[in-house]
């Protein structure tokens, strides 16, 4: 046989030889997933923390690459991360019913059936309606709010013992101190994170480590576990290299948020930090306040002169704080207060309603940034996009999705021990970091937004349903003590 026989031979079987790869790897991870449950979400894990999700502000621009957030949606209508996912899932709930292992209680899950229930009505209404089912699925409208509820439960199915859960701390605190000094040094030394809209479109001459504010909020959900740790000292043991670690781990993600130049993730980090603050014990709290916090007010300063000082046109503080929110830039009125105004009074024609997961406002192509194939399918405001889609139903949904979080995590954060603190504190402090972001940002369309914070989400249910107490039950039961979820 010739070489170009063979190189035939080995073109034409190509495919063939991936799909049995694929298939192999199926086999394994099927495998692996029902004995370890664990070992399938840590690389998705890694991705969502790891890999950034926009190149918007880049000059550099390849129309082959695509973000992995986005894989396999032109034919499969969701992107093959939520595959994964799902069948991460499936494979957590064959090993829980296998070994006998019941799932923490959550109150969110009947939120999430809601969320699935009101997608299903708004793609039966575009069936009636003439709109391709797609196009109400698509991520422009909400369907990611849904696909929130399987990792939450892929969480908590895969994380089921104090060790595991400490392991998942561990791993929180290692990833995020990594992605911050690759941010850090990238600024130092390398310009900065190229998706630098400020410097490439705005013409403000700073840099920044990341644009994406996904990974401050890494950073924000490292901080929080390694913070409540080292608060914790005296009450968790832990080892030299840990100590260490968790000191580099709190200075290293605080700078990093801070030189993102994000004013969402500046705010986002004080509330986090606030949450943080409160779970020491009360001894420590006004020596932290004393020492630590002019430390990050310093940094939050300096920061924002670099960040705001660079704004032309605007005088004083709050006038470079919201340049972008005033009047004065497009005609009577700034591009974002304009957007806001126009999906507002979409959102009044159809409060019932919504103009449908499908639907774009009116007037949108009076925006820059909207004036073009995606245009009108968002707005710069997670709320304001929930109301315009689907109206008082998904408000509605929101608010007892957040209020059942805040029950229960409330309760919790009251009742848990110091060893299961970090983790839930974490979880906690990485929504309070997201409310600016809900309010004036966009992670509703995001895959990796909304991912994000699901991952958030979990993480309080996770450190409360390992956390077991021993209840005794009455003598006339002739049973010993038994093990309740707290």
């Amino acid at each position: 046989m010739n070489l170009d026989t063979l190189l035939i031979a080995i073109y034409t079987s190509l495919p063939f030889i991936i799909v049995v790869l694929i298939a192999l790897l199926m086999v394994v991870g099927i495998g692996v997933g029902v004995v370890q449950p664990r070992f399938l979400a840590y690389p998705y894990l890694a991705v969502f923390f790891t890999m950034n999700s926009t190149s918007y502000g880049s000059i550099i621009t390849s129309p082959v690459m695509s973000s992995v957030y986005v894989r396999g949606s032109g034919v499969l209508v969701f992107p093959l991360v939520f595959y994964y996912v799902l069948g991460a899932w499936c494979c957590a709930r064959v090993s829980a019913g296998y070994q006998g292992y019941r799932e923490p209680p959550c109150n969110l899950k009947p939120w999430f059936w809601g969320w699935f229930l009101l997608l299903v009505a708004h793609a039966t209404a575009a069936v009636f309606s003439g709109v391709k089912v797609v196009d109400a699925l698509s991520v422009a409208g909400f369907s990611n709010v849904v696909w929130m509820g399987p990792l939450v439960a892929l969480l908590l199915l895969s994380f089921r013992t104090p060790e595991q859960t400490r392991e998942l701390g561990d791993f929180i605190v290692l990833v995020g101190l990594a992605r911050a000094l690759f941010g850090l040094v990238r600024w130092a030394a390398f310009g900065g994170d190229p998706n630098n809209v400020y410097a490439n479109m705005n013409e403000v001459p700073i840099k920044l480590t990341f644009f994406d504010i996904n990974d401050s909020l890494v950073c924000t959900l490292a901080f929080a576990v390694a913070a409540v740790r080292l608060g914790q000292a005296g009450r968790l043991r832990q080892s030299q290299f840990w100590f260490a670690v968790q000191w580099a781990t709190v200075c290293a993600t605080a700078l990093c948020v801070m030189l993102a130049m994000r004013r969402s993730g500046w705010l986002g980090f004080a509330l986090a930090a606030a949450v943080v603050m409160l779970r020491f014990p009360r001894e420590r709290r006004l020596k932290v306040a004393v020492f630590v916090g002019p430390l990050i007010g310093a940094g939050l300063l300096y920061a924002a002169s670099k960040r705001l000082g660079q704004t032309k046109g605007a005088h004083g503080v709050v006038s470079r704080l919201l340049y972008d929110m005033q009047s004065g830039r497009t005609g009577a009125e700034s591009e974002r207060v304009l957007e806001l105004k126009l999906a507002l009074a979409d959102f009044l024609s159809k409060p019932f309603t919504g103009i449908g997961a499908w639907g774009r406002y009116t007037g949108y192509e009076r925006i820059g940034w909207q004036n073009n194939a995606d245009g009108g399918t968002f707005v710069h405001s997670g709320v304001l996009h929930i109301a315009l889609k689907t109206g008082l139903p998904g408000l509605v949904l929101l608010a007892g999705l957040v209020t059942a979080f805040i029950v229960f995590a409330r309760r919790a954060l009251k009742s848990l021990p110091p060893e299961h603190l970090p983790l839930a504190t974490a979880g906690v402090a990485g929504i309070a970091f997201l409310i600016p972001e809900m309010l004036i940002g966009t992670p509703i369309p995001q895959v990796r937004g909304t991912q994000m914070i699901a991952i958030c989400l979990a993480l309080p249910y996770l450190a409360a349903g390992v956390f077991q107490p021993a209840t005794p039950v009455p003598a006339t039961s002739g049973r010993r003590l038994r093990l309740v979820p707290a």
